[in-house]
């Protein structure tokens, strides 16, 4: 006979159970500095950091999104980790940091093991790609809050650099280049207008083609989103980078001036990289101008890099990266310049 609390929805064996089930997965992720075990309160990681003469952690907390929705309809929710993981690598990646530990957080209405365990799959694979231990975590059974098998994932990274080699930005002059690093599709926002815009005004299904693309709905919606830290690394070894901005929510409107000085302005010259047939069509059927275009997705464009103008050559030489702009004396924030090119 099913317990009471099982009754009610919440199936605390099933929870332990699955738990048990992903334990080596977990611990693939781990070097030595990961202390104590899995399934304790709280996860353990060695404070001594060699190499450091005066370590700042850096900590992110993000969610996913209504990209969710999309890795539903699919049944498909292996890549949903690779996302969250990556997402947060960048956020703290554009300060300078290296990711040391990471902890995630799911909520559900109903514990679906195989969802459980390819969400699993993809935190662990995108922890182990980058060096960074998944070290902990919470799986809340919630039926009532979460409804069915819906669920959402939340995940919180903590990383290293040294104070010296933080970036801030504060050197950031006019005539400094901003090169932008291809995102590879609309990562992990903007899928609320994009999911009314492609599901409920076009009415397609995920396995429908994109129109001008050999892509189905599906598969363009759920690509991975990018971890630029290993390219970030390179250019670190190569460059002076003077200032980084994750394209995320905000798009390159609200993520530029979150690393511009005051009285230096982002021009970003529209038609400077390609635009895939994804996003020309989200462009078309969204009916709304740059401004607002250009804020809402990332537009192919995941991570900006901005260097002095004898850097810049090397950038794009290490790198698939486009020239997409400049710094000029003004006040804060970004202009888009319209692309001079024939449509």
């Amino acid at each position: 006979m099913k317990k009471a609390y099982a009754r009610a929805g919440v199936d605390v064996d099933l929870g332990n159970k699955v738990k048990k089930g992903i334990q080596a997965l977990v611990q693939s992720t781990h070097s030595p500095a990961v202390l104590g075990k899995i399934g304790g309160f709280g996860g353990l990681y060695n404070a001594k950091f060699p190499g450091y003469k005066n370590p700042v952690l850096v900590s992110s907390v993000d969610g996913v999104g209504t990209k969710l929705k999309v890795a539903t309809l699919t049944n498909r929710h292996d890549t949903i980790g690779q996302d969250l993981v990556n997402h947060c690598v960048n956020d703290i990646a554009v300060i300078g940091a290296e990711p040391l530990f990471f902890l995630d957080y799911i909520g559900t209405g109903r514990l679906d093991p195989d969802v459980f365990k390819q969400i699993l799959k993809g935190l662990s694979k995108a922890c182990g790609a980058c060096g960074c231990a998944l070290i902990g975590g919470e799986t809340a059974q919630m039926p009532g809050v979460y409804h069915g098998e819906d669920y959402d994932l939340v995940g919180c990274i903590v990383g290293i650099v040294d104070r010296s080699k933080m970036l801030d930005g504060r050197s950031i002059k006019p005539g400094d280049v901003i090169i932008g690093l291809p995102a590879s599709g609309l990562h992990t926002n903007g899928f609320s207008l994009a999911r009314e815009i492609l599901f409920n005004k076009c009415g397609f299904k995920v396995g429908d083609t994109i129109p001008g693309s050999r892509e189905t709905v599906g598969s363009a919606l759920l690509k991975v989103h990018v971890n630029y830290l290993p390219t970030l690394r390179k250019l670190h070894a190569k460059v002076k980078i003077k200032g980084l901005a994750h394209i995320t929510g905000g798009g390159l409107i609200d993520n530029l001036p979150r690393v511009l000085p005051e009285n230096a302005q982002a021009v970003i010259q529209l038609g400077s990289w390609p635009i895939s047939p994804f996003f020309r069509f989200l462009a078309e059927e969204s009916h709304v101008g740059d401004d607002e275009l250009y804020q809402v997705y990332n537009m192919g464009i995941g991570m900006t890099v901005i260097v002095s103008p004898a850097d810049a050559e090397k950038v794009l030489k290490l790198t698939k990266s486009y020239r997409i702009g400049s710094i000029v004396k003004g006040p804060r924030g970004v202009k888009l310049q319209p692309s001079t090119k024939k449509k």
